[in-house]
């Protein structure tokens, strides 16, 4: 074996990626409202940073190390530090608030509280109950073991074993339970859909016989429209079947619905589409992004500065710092901007006549139509939303598979399902469409050439029930 040093060179390509451009790609992936919480904390942050007052500052895109700041001595950081001081021992009296906390104090009260629970709204209810602590530790027992629905999938013994109340019985358990039911909803607490439905009938006696027998005994045939089964295996006819079916649907299926809250997801949109003297203009929802600028700051702060203590490098940093979030956000909205406009340019047949004038479209083309990689369009669209006259639409939407028709003209996957819901939408209900019918028609009339099986998974998509399943008797 031979020893020694010796030298060879080879030729490879390396990905770098600079501390601006991982900035960069994660304010690019940032929706409108993400992008407003973070230039808070940037504002918070950086001294360096400030809101523009319409008119911007002259001067202030210039570069921080012209001749003078080179130049110049350093001695702000003793002074910024003495300042940022006494800011924070500028503590508001309990008996007076400032400006600042005026505007705190309105954000708290106007920010909504998380929402409750189902079982936290149970609880609540639980307060209002008469129980002793032997029941309401019961009770709590029995709360925390609903599922999103309410149902109970823990049998009563199991529970009973479940309570740190000593020696608990499964009577207990019941009679806990049945109070709850009777405060609550007649349904909380069953096992399956089946026993869900007879505890909100009542006793066999209170309830239509009919109805009764055909949830405990016909809920499979119910399920998948078998109808003429039951009117045969109960003796009654289609009509008195069709109205005891009535009679189930008003029921509750899931009897914790009605409890926890659901809060709506309010969309904020980053691109507005707008039809104006009969063409299409695409901007950006500023609304959110508020403008900023470079304080003149630190110009003064540079001049003071000396030599020797620090400060110019905190300074140069700082302003360092603040002058790449400027950049990465405005090539944010350039970006966003120059692909939304490529996005409606390609879909222009969705502005004019929605989705049944959708084309397909797929990122690769966008990317190179704006000129950027694949991965730079994929990070611009994720989240974001766009105004359009037709809806708001997650931008991600628009990129959609397809095919072409008999007159070579190419239509969306959007496209085809419209059609085929607009289909089963006039089908007759006493004679439904099946699959092969649909795929038949969409040939027919809107010259679309696909399989049943096509069929079949689009209509799943949509959640349109098989023929079976839509017909009515």
């Amino acid at each position: 074996m031979k020893l020694g040093l010796h030298q060879s060179a080879r030729m490879e390509q390396r990905l770098l990626q600079s501390p601006q451009m991982i900035q960069a790609m994660q304010i690019l992936q940032l929706s409108a409202a993400d992008l407003e919480e973070r230039i808070e904390q940037e504002l918070t942050e950086n001294p360096f940073l400030e809101l523009k007052d319409g008119a911007s500052e002259e001067g202030a895109g210039e570069g921080p190390a012209d001749g003078a700041a080179q130049s110049a001595a350093e001695n702000a950081l003793a002074e910024l530090e003495a300042l940022d001081r006494d800011r924070r021992n500028q503590e508001p009296s309990r008996t007076s608030f400032d400006g600042d906390a005026d505007r705190k104090l309105e954000a708290m009260q106007n920010t909504p509280s998380l929402p409750k629970s189902t079982a936290g709204v149970l609880l609540d209810e639980l307060a209002l109950l008469d129980l002793d602590a032997r029941e309401h530790a019961i009770a709590e027992q029995l709360i925390f073991s609903l599922d999103q629905r309410g149902y109970l999938s823990q049998s009563l013994d199991e529970i009973a074993k479940d309570c740190e109340t000593p020696h608990t019985t499964r009577e207990e358990v019941e009679a806990v339970l049945a109070t709850l039911r009777r405060s609550t909803h007649p349904a909380l607490g069953a096992r399956d859909l089946r026993e869900s439905l007879l505890l909100q009938l009542g006793p066999p006696g209170d309830a239509p016989d009919l109805v009764w027998r055909m949830v405990s005994e016909h809920l499979d045939d119910i399920v998948t429209n078998r109808l003429p089964r039951i009117a045969k295996a109960t003796g009654a006819s289609m009509s008195e079947v069709n109205e005891a079916l009535e009679t189930i649907r008003s029921l509750d299926p899931s009897p914790a619905a009605d409890y926890g809250e659901n809060r709506a997801v309010a969309i904020t949109p980053d691109v507005i589409v707008e039809e104006i003297d009969g063409r299409t203009e695409v901007r950006l929802n500023r609304e959110r992004v508020p403008a900023l600028t470079l304080s003149p700051t630190y110009r003064e702060l540079l001049k003071q500065a000396q030599r020797g203590d620090g400060a110019r490098e905190w300074v140069k940093k700082r302003l360092e710092s603040a002058r790449w979030f400027l950049e990465a956000v405005a090539q944010r909205q350039s970006t966003l901007l120059r692909i939304a406009q490529a996005i409606f340019e390609r879909q222009q047949g969705f502005v004019e006549r929605g989705v049944a004038g959708m084309v397909p479209m797929r990122m690769q083309e966008v990317a190179d139509q704006v000129g950027v990689h694949i991965s730079t369009v994929s990070r611009a669209v994720s989240g974001k939303y766009a105004q359009t006259p037709r809806g708001t639409f997650a931008l991600k939407y628009f990129f959609t598979g397809g095919t072409s028709t008999d007159g070579g003209e190419p239509t969306s996957q959007a496209s085809i399902q419209q059609t085929l819901s607009d289909l089963v939408a006039q089908e007759d209900p006493k004679n439904p469409l099946s699959d092969d019918q649909l795929a038949d028609l969409l040939e027919q009339r809107a010259h679309v050439k696909i399989a049943r099986r096509t069929v079949t998974k689009y209509r799943k998509a949509l959640s349109i029930p098989a023929s079976s399943q839509r017909r009515v008797f």
